[in-house]
């Protein structure tokens, strides 16, 4: 076959190009790492999606402190109303023998409306919040819904500074959204904890008969102490109020299953609509 002069001068310049390209550089797996951890390094780092829902409603997260009498007025044993840490392998007993009742709440109105749970606020004679500018105030509950483990109690003083959490509808949740709980585990905080919900619909027995239902489930960490406190979407509005947890083993304490009554029903407690 007789090759033309202009596809002689084509496959002469293919082959003095070939033997001028260098051979494609070979890098080991620790280049690879480096050039991608150096990629990582220099990208813009923003706070994270959790610090800031924190931050959004934090102001309106309270203590509440149950107690009998004056002489177990929580802010006279605790400085500040901050709970002392419990003894190693005690946390359990020394915790209720310390406290009747702690809780947390969250304002919802410039009234100062507080949304919390019934076994909180009814395990005592008398109530006690704190709130995030560390003032303190009695309060006395105003209403209650026993099905949803609800109750709406008001503080007789206000802080100079009162901000309401936003509420919003928990409808469009899903399971793997999000979530933060925030509140007071053990008397410790405020404390974060980040998580998803694991589901929707979910229904608490007690001796086989639902006690609690249309629960969100979700796995950021709940202990004794964040009853009460509000389950926030990553914007920091409110889409639920913590109220159990489930331990398979009988202990009060945290093993991945945390519950939250829908916004929506303990907004209707107080009269309120998060819509």
């Amino acid at each position: 076959m007789l090759v033309g002069a202009g596809a002689l001068v084509t496959l002469l310049l293919i082959g003095a190009y070939d033997l001028v390209t260098p051979d494609p550089q070979r890098i080991s797996d620790w280049q690879f790492m480096t050039a991608v951890n150096k990629v990582v390094d220099e990208r813009p780092r923003g706070p994270s999606i959790e610090s800031v829902a924190y931050a959004t409603v934090i102001k309106s997260v309270v203590r509440v402190d149950g107690y009998e009498d004056s002489t177990d007025d929580p802010s006279a044993t605790k400085p500040e109303g901050q709970a002392e840490l419990p003894a190693e392998g005690k946390v359990e007993e020394d915790f209720h023998e310390r406290f009747t009742a702690v809780g947390t709440g969250v304002v919802i109105d410039d009234q100062g409306t507080i949304l919390t749970n019934l076994h909180v606020a009814g395990a005592a004679k008398k109530l006690r919040v704190q709130f995030w500018d560390g003032s303190e105030s009695e309060a006395m509950i105003i209403g209650a819904r026993p099905e949803s483990d609800l109750a709406i109690i008001r503080p007789l003083n206000l802080p100079d500074e009162l901000e309401p959490a936003t509420l919003a509808t928990s409808a469009g949740l899903n399971p793997g959204d999000e979530v933060v709980a925030v509140g007071f585990p053990f008397g410790i905080g405020p404390s974060a904890s980040a998580g998803v919900v694991s589901g929707l619909g979910r229904v608490l027995a007690e001796d086989g008969e639902p006690k609690l239902q249309n629960l969100i489930q979700f796995d950021a960490a709940a202990n004794p102490g964040n009853s009460g406190g509000p389950l926030v979407n990553g914007d920091g509005e409110v889409v639920g109020i913590v109220t159990a947890i489930l331990n398979p083993s009988g202990l009060r304490t945290f093993a991945g299953i945390g519950f939250a009554v829908p916004i929506e029903n303990a907004a209707a407690a107080a009269g309120e609509n998060p819509l």
